[in-house]
């Protein structure tokens, strides 16, 4: 958006004076020395930091969790939580090369089933000597599409200096999310803010003080890969979303904040807070703390891509194809070119995203994208972030690629897709028409935005009239930088009937309501 070194769990000196007071309510991870050897540790391996189930199919699915120490991790799953009959996997030797944590891939799983897991960290001395385990759940993809698919999106977490506030009770927009029982929940990138320390308080405009936890490695912004795994590690001290972990599953792509505002490939720069000045630096070290702290399965170890972008099928109902608009663009720019073939995606994601939704046969393509198409998002004052760049002409720079895209889709009949985003910081529903357009050769379809979860509020963005976006609803400050004390945070909630096909998009506010709904027939190229 426009506008190591091995740790164990934080202790009470790792997190900074002033700012924990009240923080009683979040439960934060149990304490112990910040930076003490493992070997200096009494007691058995703990899993404090809580599980994570994520890129969930019909037979198979991938468990994380973060360990205090070296241990081995094992995981039991069991169609009931009694646990009777379960299945036991053997997973990882977890230590300092991954920042302590661990992800076990499980395979061959009945689809369609609730699955509940149990992870037990083990000394890798005495296999005996194990920890307490700790539960999660997930629903396997059906075969069928009897019972539906139900499932939310949101992103940008702990943004612009707003974050863990205790008087508050943390992330409170989890457990909003959690009572809707989704069957995954899609993060569309800003998971941290690596660019944007975490204060512990912030004065608010009519003088209420923000109070934030916060932490050694958010003190500053993120350079080393210790502090991007501070960074990443941050969001997990609070309580709602490691509850909200353990019980709905996820599927996670990242932005420009997991690095810096607005970085594109090869840029340096100009930023005083930096030492280290090369985003091509910033972003391995960045990728490697993101696939150390999300269940990924494009990044998994042996992995011969390790790419953020891939399709997670959900049953004959859904397809979600997963974007990465961050890693293979070209340099931020007026987007004025008349020729662009790297665009946003970068060629070889373009065809690879041509080539899978073609193969599809899902009733739905959900196209994840990390940001909008026809919303107008600035960087500084000639340059453009996004796809759009203010012309409502014929596509240029940026636009070409999408213009490209969506000619596929219509010439090959491509049915059922709508895209979903985060990104600008407010909730809006956009209707695309070539008979609106500059560029007409493409079918009608919806873009959904809806964020933030946990960071500052801004003020709508201008549309670009290229591929004839018309808003049917919008919700937004009216001033940049709105506190989540003063404005709501924002989900989106996306509901397939089994029997219909029907699809409903609901985009919610914290507390859970309702402010827009829209039902999609099944069937169609365009809407």
């Amino acid at each position: 958006m426009s506008h190591r070194p091995p740790s164990s769990l934080p202790g009470r000196r790792g997190v900074l004076r002033g700012s924990l007071a009240a923080s009683a309510a979040l439960a934060l991870p149990a304490v112990g020395a910040a930076a003490a050897p493992a070997f200096a540790l009494s007691g058995r391996p703990k899993a404090a930091w809580g599980v994570q189930a994520g890129d969930v199919g019909a037979d198979s699915g991938l468990i994380w969790t973060r360990s205090d120490r070296p241990a081995r991790m094992i995981v039991e799953t069991s169609a009931t939580e009694s646990f009777r009959r379960a299945t036991k996997w053997h997973g990882p030797l977890i230590g300092a090369g991954t920042d302590f944590t661990g992800t076990t891939r499980l395979r061959g799983l009945p689809p369609g089933e609730q699955i509940h897991y149990r992870v037990v960290l083990a000394d890798p001395d005495d296999p005996r000597r194990t920890g307490e385990p700790v539960t999660g759940t997930f629903r396997t993809t059906p075969v069928g599409r009897r019972d539906g698919v139900r499932f939310l999106w949101s992103g940008d977490i702990a943004g612009q200096g707003w974050g863990i506030n205790p008087d508050l009770g943390g992330y409170r927009v989890y457990e909003d999310m959690r009572a809707l029982n989704p069957d995954f929940f899609l993060c569309s990138g800003d998971n941290i803010y690596a660019d944007g320390p975490i204060l512990p308080s912030v004065t608010l405009p009519d003088g209420r003080v923000w109070r934030n936890v916060t932490t050694e490695e958010k003190s500053k912004v993120a350079e080393t890969l210790a502090e991007f795994r501070g960074a990443f590690r941050y969001n997990l001290l609070d309580e709602n979303l490691r509850r909200f972990n353990a019980q709905v599953p996820s599927i996670v792509q990242w932005d420009d904040h997991e690095v810096h505002n607005n970085w594109y490939p090869g840029q340096i720069l100009d930023d005083a807070r930096y030492t280290e000045k090369d985003t091509n630096v910033l972003a391995a070290r960045s990728l490697r703390a993101f696939s150390e702290y999300f269940p990924v399965s494009t990044l998994r170890p042996g992995d011969d891509e390790g790419r953020v972008y891939r399709v997670l099928r959900h049953g004959p109902l859904l397809d979600v194809f997963v974007l990465d608009m961050r890693s293979y663009r070209n340099a931020n720019s007026p987007g004025r070119q008349p020729d662009d073939a790297t665009g946003i995606l970068g060629a070889r994601q373009l065809a690879w995203l041509k080539r899978e939704l073609s193969r599809s046969r899902a009733v739905w393509k959900v196209i994840a994208s990390d940001m909008p198409l026809g919303l107008v998002v600035a960087d500084g004052k000639v340059n453009f972030e996004a796809v759009a760049q203010g012309d409502p002409g014929a596509p240029l720079g940026r636009e070409l690629q999408i213009a490209e895209l969506l000619r596929h889709i219509k010439h090959d009949r491509i049915t059922g897709t709508l895209w979903l985003t985060a990104d600008v910081h407010y909730t809006s529903a956009q209707h695309y028409d070539p008979s609106r357009a500059a560029f007409q050769d493409f079918e009608p379809f919806w873009e959904f935005v809806s964020g933030p979860l946990a960071a500052g509020g801004f003020q709508a963005v201008k549309l670009d009239a290229t591929f004839g976006p018309e808003q049917s609803f919008i919700k937004a400050p009216d001033r940049a930088n709105t506190s989540p004390m003063e404005t709501p945070q924002y989900f989106g909630e996306v509901d397939i009937d089994g029997g219909s096909g029907e699809l409903t998009v609901r985009l919610r506010q914290q507390g859970g309501d309702v402010l827009f709904s829209k039902a999609l027939r099944p069937g169609r190229v365009g809407q």
